[in-house]
């Protein structure tokens, strides 16, 4: 490291690294302008597959570039880097509960419409919509065919973003939005919702049911959409979503996947003091081990996580959603806790699948399935409390040092 470079601080130097990057991609590109204009082209069977015509594909890759800035993006996101009392600590703040309140109350009517076409309570809608785009002031102002052709051309998941820009080619061909409204996240995201063209063309829908839906001016829109995506992905009314407990004292942590019925029956008590459903499958969930808040998480709270597959997601919206209705949740304080790495949780997950525990993707990301397959390790090695909270100490185990 030169002495310049020992003069800067941590983030003048990733700084420094993400222009160097960026500046790198910027050369490169011109000399892979051909490449770009040719894969475009390879889309055109997809996209005339799906109902575009030739004249609606050639107007949208027209002139497109590749975007240099979405290649130098970070493939970690917050929901899966970081613990989970500090990601609600950023997403559920008394600045976001009081605007998530007004925002309820001003927009009352289309929430009423929406809980009763779909039956998604009104806080849940109010609570994606703010951690989505901070209640639609944030909807992103990239050009969204620009940025899934860079990804679908360069990306990491190219197939999927292939197919996303194809989805929004079919936006433009049948009339649902003009390119000009085709503005979102770096990702693709668009609008209030945050929803990306697949979802726009599965789940958007107009409040009184006329022309279509406004997902990036319309606040009622935007409402109804969201409402008809938990719908379609599985929502069942009248269920919560997460709800805090109270354990009894000698709780064995020997099953975490049991129902509502059956956690009343073991003594689990609700901490605010009201009954438990009655029924209903539930997931005893605790986010930052057995010295944290206890929570039983339903089907519910998996749909919520359809829209964004991370457990702090997933505990965002459900928390924001009880703050903005006007419950206090959580109770109990959360204790101090040290994330693991991506890295670690990967080798965590590699671990756990040579000892027969662990079924699933070796991605860095804690979710329910390695969440039982850590509870299931410290059963077995007699682990207690077995809470299924990954931490350093597990992982050693897990290397058997």
């Amino acid at each position: 490291m030169s002495r310049r470079e020992r003069a800067l601080g941590p983030l003048d130097r990733r700084r420094a690294l993400q222009g160097l990057a960026l500046s790198l991609i910027a050369l490169a590109l011109p000399a892979q302008a051909e490449d770009f204009a040719q894969f475009l082209q390879n889309i055109w069977p997809q996209a005339q597959a799906a109902g575009v015509s030739r004249a609606t594909f050639e107007a949208a890759v027209f002139g497109l570039a590749p975007e240099p800035g979405v290649l130098a993006k970070p493939k970690a996101q917050a929901e899966f880097t970081i613990s989970i009392p500090a990601y609600l600590a950023g997403a559920v703040t008394s600045s976001r509960v009081a605007r998530g309140q007004s925002v309820a109350a001003e927009l009352a009517g289309p929430l009423r419409r929406a809980t009763a076409r779909h039956g998604v309570p009104g806080e849940i809608i109010v609570a994606i919509l703010g951690v989505e785009s901070n209640f639609g002031t944030a909807t992103g102002g990239a050009d969204v065919l620009k940025v899934l052709a860079t990804l679908a051309w360069k990306g990491h998941r190219a197939e999927t973003f292939i197919e996303e820009f194809v989805a929004a080619l079919v936006m433009l061909e049948k009339g649902y939005a003009t390119r000009a409204q085709l503005r979102g996240s770096w990702a693709g995201a668009m609008g209030q919702p945050q929803f990306m063209p697949s979802a726009y063309l599965k789940y958007a829908e107009s409040d009184d049911g006329a022309g279509a839906p406004d997902i990036w001016r319309s606040h009622a829109d935007a409402v109804a959409s969201i409402a008809r995506f938990l719908a379609k992905s599985g929502w069942v009314a009248g269920l919560p979503a997460v709800v805090e407990v109270r354990l009894p004292d000698g709780f064995d942590y020997a099953a975490f996947d049991l129902d509502f019925g059956r956690c009343r029956s073991l003594g689990v008590q609700r901490a605010d003091g009201e009954a438990l459903p009655s029924s209903g499958a539930a997931s005893l969930y605790l986010p930052a081990g057995a010295n944290g808040p206890a929570f039983l998480i339903s089907d519910n709270f998996e749909v919520i996580r359809q829209y964004n597959t991370s457990d702090a997601y997933a505990m965002s919206v459900a928390i924001l959603a009880d703050r903005i209705a006007g419950r206090e949740t959580p109770l109990t304080p959360w204790p101090r806790v040290a994330p693991l790495s991506t890295g670690d949780v990967k080798a965590m997950q590699q671990l756990l699948t040579e000892k027969g525990y662990y079924r699933g993707a070796i991605d860095g990301k804690l979710g329910r399935t390695s969440r039982n397959a850590v509870h299931a390790f410290q059963i077995a090695e007699g682990i207690q409390p077995a809470d299924g909270f990954a931490t350093k100490e597990i992982l050693t185990r897990l290397k058997g040092r």
